[in-house]
Order: structure tokens, then sequence, then C-alpha cells
């Protein structure tokens, strides 16, 4: 009887299993956390720039510290409109920090303010149902009729006795151009969490 000696066999490759299964969920799980980052990061450049309202002049719908939310991204297809809320830095100043104002006149328009009365082509202008304002005490640049060019734009605050705005030679019309985005949302204080009328 012959007896079967054991020892090393260096002709055999040892075979390496391969978990496939593991290896594709692996990659799954790789391939959501790369797209939820992705959309995240659209999400929040377009639509979530985050600012501090500085300042009252958009008291009583925005104080001071008020957090807000800006979109960048629907001005690129559509023009901004009287009533929208933008954001916008003055004069184009990198420097500062974004100023926050309702749009009243359109490129094109005329604004003139007339014993406290916004005219708009003529014509009262018509705020917003949900909009409250302040009465203007100060005319500024806008006891004459100001005509806007085609990228121009004529902001006020909605505490109008308390706003630095278009009324004013520092501030001026506000060209497209300086326009940040639209301020869409408030994110604090909770009692104000909410969309912006």
């Amino acid at each position: 009887m012959r007896r079967r000696v054991k020892g090393l066999n260096f002709g055999k490759k040892r075979e390496r299993k391969v978990n496939l299964p593991l290896f594709q969920e692996i990659l799954v799980w790789t391939a959501e956390i790369i797209i939820t980052i992705a959309i995240a990061s659209v999400f929040t450049f377009f639509f979530g720039v985050r600012s501090n309202v500085v300042g009252p002049s958009m008291s009583p719908q925005l104080e001071d510290g008020d957090e807000v939310l800006i979109d960048r991204f629907s001005y690129k297809f559509i023009s901004p409109k009287p009533g929208d809320v933008i954001a916008f830095l003055p004069n184009g100043n990198t420097n500062t920090h974004y100023y926050m104002k309702r749009i009243v006149g359109v490129p094109g328009d005329t604004v003139q303010i007339i014993d406290g009365e916004v005219l708009v082509n003529g014509e009262p202008f018509e705020e917003g149902p949900d909009t409250v304002v302040a009465s203007i005490e100060d005319a500024g640049t806008a006891q004459k009729q100001v005509t806007l060019g085609e990228d121009e734009y004529f902001v006020l605050g909605d505490n109008r006795s308390n706003s630095e705005d278009s009324r004013f030679a520092n501030i001026g019309n506000v060209k497209e151009s300086y326009i940040i985005g639209r301020v869409w949302f408030v994110t604090a204080p909770r009692d104000k969490i909410g969309l912006l009328h």
C-alpha cells in the first residue's frame, strides 16, 4: 500500500474569490453619495445662498439679523419684476454686505414720488397684498421723474422712512449686473420661517 505524501504544491495557485454582490453594493453607495453631494451643492449654489439682513430698511417684512435664502438661478431665465425683493451690491461694490430692497421700477419705467406717493409711469404703484410699507417723508432724487435705462431697476425699502435706496445718489438705480438674486425664503428667526411675500 502506497502512502500519500502531503507536501507543498507550488504548481497550484490559490484562487481568490471576489465577493461580487458586496463590491456592487459599495459602488452603488459611492455613486449615491456623490450624486447627493452634487445635488446639494447645486441646490445651495442656485437656491440657497444664505445671508443676513443688515439694518431696518425692510421692516416689518425683514428685520435686522433675520436670515434669508437668495435664489440666484431664476433671474438667469426671467427678468426681475416689480414687487420682488432682491439682494444686490450697491454700485457693484463687492466689499460690502448685500443690500435687500423691493423693486418698484423696471427697465424703461419712469418713477416719481409726489407727496409721499410712488408713481410708476404716472400711475400709483400697487403694493402686494401682504406688503406693509411706511410712508415716504423724503422723495430724494425721485422728486423729479427718474427714467430707468435698459438694465436699471428702481428699488425701495419697505420701511421707507428709514431706508437707503434708489432715492439717494449713493445707491441710485440698480444695474442688472449688480443683482445677486431674489430673496425668497426666511430661515430665521423660527417664528418667521417661510416664503417671503
